[in-house]
């Protein structure tokens, strides 16, 4: 089992192609148009056709299927389709589905999409609206009574013990927010391109739920992001810098829930991160101090502090001094708190622009890349690297 020992996929597949949509508040047009948007701009990119598509991978909670997809991108016969669950814990683990059905000869090239209207249309911060019974539900329902409904509430609930268990006060978590918005006020694609904040403004913005403020919460976007792979050696004759698979790990913890695993041993981390952090360094023989760049799944601030101590950057508490000190280059295209929400999936496209060295915000010598997905759910990791 890899959750024990390296696994073997490391070197075998790469990312030749991105492509996205504008990332805006009302797309003005179908979750459908926008995945088939997405998918054609990340092959031209790639320098491959429809034609040379046979395989499709994408999030469940999408109302896009990969057939109906792609019929509508012009792409012919498939010989894999797949979904991951768990809404952004799925992100890295698309990838690392196409690169198991390439290594393993399955597919030869396999789009990963995701493309929703999760501002104009359905709103994931809105929380619990109404929900089938499944037992799935049921694990919400111990928590839905008290005022528990959306995702910064469950969040709040392992923040304030962070806090107490270190010491802390909530301006730890604004430096998260201080540095994405940093970033994505240098990217003209992001929403808040030319909109940098402070520590002060983070400590003004409104309180959401206690101790979460406004700007500790990542925004809600309209948009689409998709991902083109095949094995490295067709992707040395494409016409990008391909970013190497060099690791893809999925985990989830004992105990786990979606975003309400309160009865672990503790609340001050992320045990599903910590099984993603075991894989990544066994599979690839890395470690932090390996890493250029870090591309953090920050949905809520205070979980990137606890994927940075998860992973072994800094001990536990100590990622809010980590990430003001700057002591490694994150999420440089701004983040889901800067750049755009799409379930991470901007992310593994800022990870790749950093491997072929064409990011706004470029990081000199940037080889090697860590990517995580969202957490507090079954959650998934890259690391990427440049080839050779």
């Amino acid at each position: 089992m890899s959750i024990r020992r390296a696994d073997s996929l490391g070197g075998r597949a790469a990312i030749v192609g991105i492509g996205a949509t504008e990332f805006s508040k009302d797309s003005g047009r179908s979750e459908l148009k926008l995945a088939v948007e997405a998918v054609r701009a990340a092959l031209d990119d790639a320098g491959l056709t429809p034609a040379d598509v046979d395989g499709l991978v994408t999030f469940t909670m999408d109302t896009s299927p990969e057939i109906t997809v792609a019929q509508a991108a012009g792409i012919g016969e498939l010989s894999f389709f797949s979904r991951i669950h768990y809404g952004g814990g799925a992100a890295c683990a698309i990838v690392q589905q196409a690169a198991l059905a390439v290594a393993s000869g399955i597919a030869d090239v396999v789009v990963c999409y995701r493309a929703f209207n999760e501002r104009s249309g359905r709103r994931f911060g809105s929380g619990v609206q109404r929900r089938e019974p499944t037992a799935e539900g049921a694990a919400l329902g111990w928590n839905l009574p008290y005022g528990l409904l959306t995702p910064a509430s469950w969040v709040a609930m392992a923040a304030r013990r962070y806090l107490h268990a270190y010491g802390l006060g909530p301006e730890v978590f604004g430096h998260v927010a201080v540095l994405d918005r940093r970033h994505a006020a240098r990217n003209p694609a992001a929403y808040f391109h030319g909109k940098p904040i402070t520590l002060a403004d983070h400590a003004a913005s409104r309180w959401i739920v206690d101790p979460l403020r406004l700007l500790d919460c990542c925004q809600e976007t309209d948009g689409g992001q998709a991902l083109v792979v095949t094995s490295v050696e067709r992707a040395r004759d494409l016409p990008r810098p391909p970013a190497v698979v060099v690791a893809a790990a999925q985990g989830a913890g004992r105990s786990q829930e979606q975003m309400t695993s309160y009865y672990r041993d503790g609340l001050t981390g992320l045990p599903e991160t910590a099984v993603v952090a075991r894989q990544l360094w066994r599979s690839s023989g890395l470690s932090p101090a390996d890493i250029d760049v870090g591309i953090l799944y920050d949905h809520f601030t205070p979980f990137v502090l606890m994927q940075l101590e998860e992973f072994g950057f800094c001990g536990p508490g100590e990622g809010g001094a980590f990430v003001a000190a700057d002591a490694l280059p994150l999420n440089t295209h701004g983040g889901q708190l800067g750049e755009a929400y799409l379930h991470g999936m901007n992310g593994i496209a800022e990870a790749v622009r950093q491997i072929r060295g064409t990011s706004v915000n470029q990081v000199a010598g940037a080889a090697r890349t860590l990517v995580t997905a969202g957490t507090g759910v079954p959650t998934s990791g890259l690391v990427l690297g440049a080839d050779g």
